[in-house]
């Protein structure tokens, strides 16, 4: 067993609900094991109020979040980062910045709550249902054997929990 704290960045377009929810989940979840981030490509420049209180009635923190953009990831004062896990499809086909650390990449994409027009009820059960998403594929990230696994196992086991129920990735469900 090993001591090593492992940073995780979670990208997205917007920066505003499911990168903010998987940074909550992940730092939750994988307390002194993980450290969790969020950015985005084009940063809305504010969380979605229901993320926050999709976090919040999960149990998740829900305060401290703001949007920003994955640029302050890649300066020299950036912590380094281990993996880097796109949760939106647009971002996943997007040139990220180069980012200090080896940065393992995998794609995770579920859909966008934000995106969900009805009821409020509707939306809720819409963020609820991300929210389950992503909390799935932290878990089965989190209980991998981060400190024996060779990298070629580690990215096929990412690639695997990507393409867990609730993936947007065409390739991944054709796999």
């Amino acid at each position: 067993m090993t001591d090593q704290t492992y940073n995780v960045l979670f990208l997205c377009t917007g920066n505003s609900a499911r990168s903010i929810m998987a940074e909550s989940i992940m730092n939750k979840e994988g307390a002194g094991r993980f450290h969790a981030f969020s950015a985005g490509s084009k940063p809305r420049g504010e969380v979605h109020p229901l993320a926050l209180e999709t976090l919040g009635t999960m149990g998740y923190p829900s305060e401290g979040f703001r949007s920003k953009s994955w640029d302050e990831f890649s300066g020299p004062d950036a912590p380094a980062i281990d993996f880097i896990i796109t949760v939106c499809d647009n971002a996943a086909g997007e040139s990220c910045p180069i980012m200090r650390g080896s940065g393992r990449r995998a794609h995770w994409g579920v859909e966008d709550p934000a995106s969900v027009e009805g009821t409020e009820d509707q939306k809720l059960r819409a963020f609820a249902q991300t929210a389950t998403f992503l909390k799935s594929r932290i878990m089965a990230f989190l209980n991998l054997p981060h400190e024996t696994i060779d990298a070629m196992a580690l990215d096929a086991r990412m690639k695997q929990i990507g393409a867990m129920d609730g993936t947007t990735d065409k390739s991944a469900k054709a796999s």
